[in-house]
Order: structure tokens, then sequence, then C-alpha cells
């Protein structure tokens, strides 16, 4: 028996490969169970990697997850961000309809 521990990069051609082999989520999860034990990808795993493959996503890298950047539309806001950025206190300032506030910094 080999000592190959599979990283998440093989294991996700290896599921690639098998949906090019028609195989679906469920029968390849088996398969990577039976060539890989339990270091396999899961199920789930398995079912969301097909389903990008299916809406024609074949990217095999990780996609970025967090918050995403902040971008203001309103030239304005912008402005007052950029102005101090170490402002202490909450500044609303009435936009549009509504009050928006402008920032918020912590130290």
């Amino acid at each position: 028996m080999s000592n190959f521990v599979p990283d998440k990069r093989h294991l996700r051609e290896a599921l690639l490969f098998l949906f090019h082999l028609k195989k679906n989520a469920t029968t390849a999860h088996q398969l990577l169970v039976e060539a890989y034990g339990n270091d396999a990808a899961s199920i789930r795993t398995c079912q969301e990697w097909f389903q990008h493959f299916k809406s024609g996503d074949f990217d095999l890298n990780d996609k970025e997850h967090g918050k995403p950047s902040k971008k203001f539309e309103d030239e304005e806001l912008q402005a007052l961000l950029d102005e101090d950025a170490a402002q202490t206190q909450i500044r609303f300032r009435r936009l549009g309809r509504g009050f928006v506030c402008a920032a918020l910094h912590w130290l």
C-alpha cells in the first residue's frame, strides 16, 4: 500500500477526470474512497465540484472568500473616507433620501 496522500488539487483533478468519464458525484465519491480511503473528498465536496463542472466552470483553483472589498459608488462618500482615515467617530452624512455612515474606525 502506498503512503501517498492526495492534496486538494489532486482530488479536484480526479473529480474532473471522472466528470469527463460521465460519472456522477456519488460514483466519483465511491471511487475516491476506494482509492484513498479517509483521504478522499467528502460526498458534499464531490457534489459541489460536479455542480461547478456542469455549469461550465472547470477552474480547479480555490475561490476567494471573506468579505468583498468595499466599493463606493458615491464620490462624495469616498472623498469623506479618504479625507481622514484615522477618524474615531461615526460621521453621518445626508446622501440622497437617507443618512449614510461615512466612516467608523476603531483604534
